[in-house]
């Protein structure tokens, strides 16, 4: 039992009575319920999850397994945090670290996006792109949701506005006016206010990115 906690990173407390062992305790550190919400959030998104610690192999494999994550990175010292993210980034990969320690600054800085705990230190809080007012892992979820969603609706909106315009210029200019066809002012007017409409109607509708993120307590 003891061999299969300590392969399972837990650190063993033994209990000595009349120096005479009588028992152990493993002590080792419960994963946030908020964690699991978080990875399995950001894999909806397609986005794979991983883990840079400099904790021992055997921790990080065991929190990894129990998080879903698609790949670990034990024992990495401070200075090689950055080198990491280096190496991600050499495979093709946009990379977003989170990350609340001095040592993860670095990493914070080389990553493509770079995000921080409000609770962590002034150092990682400087060097990230996005800081976290909670310490909510789910809140990385809900931001990269909502960055999604608006650059959808803005995509949206471009294509409307430019493709009513291509349409209802020429048509306002007259260029259907041998078919029969004229725009007068006023219904030119009309219809500009309409595609106004249209665009903050579908504006309007990015509320419902809302929807996606993981349950929290207010």
């Amino acid at each position: 039992q003891l061999e299969t906690l300590g392969g399972q990173g837990k650190t063993v407390v033994y209990v000595m009575l009349d120096e005479q062992p009588v028992g152990a305790i493993a002590l080792a550190d419960i994963i946030r319920p908020e964690s699991f919400d978080a990875v399995k959030g950001l894999k909806t998104l397609g986005i794979r999850c991983m883990m840079l610690t400099g904790d021992a192999d055997a921790v990080a494999r065991t929190v990894a397994g129990e998080l879903g994550l698609d790949e670990y990175f034990a024992e990495v010292l401070p200075a090689d945090k950055a080198k990491k993210v280096r190496e991600l980034k050499a495979r093709g990969l946009s990379v977003a670290m989170i990350g609340d320690g001095v040592n993860d600054a670095p990493a914070l800085v080389e990553s493509d996006l770079g995000i921080a705990i409000g609770a962590g230190t002034d150092v990682a809080i400087e060097s990230a792109d996005v800081v976290l007012v909670r310490s909510d892992p789910r809140d990385v979820f809900a931001i990269l949701a909502l960055s999604r969603a608006t650059y959808n609706k803005m995509m949206q909106n471009l294509l409307w506005a430019t493709g009513y315009n291509a349409i209802a210029i020429p048509l306002a200019a007259g260029i259907a006016y041998n078919w029969g066809i004229i725009m007068t002012p006023a219904v030119g007017a009309a219809f500009m206010s309409l595609s106004t409409v249209v665009v903050a109607i579908n504006a309007k509708l990015l509320q419902r990115a809302g929807r996606l993120v993981p349950h929290r307590d207010t």
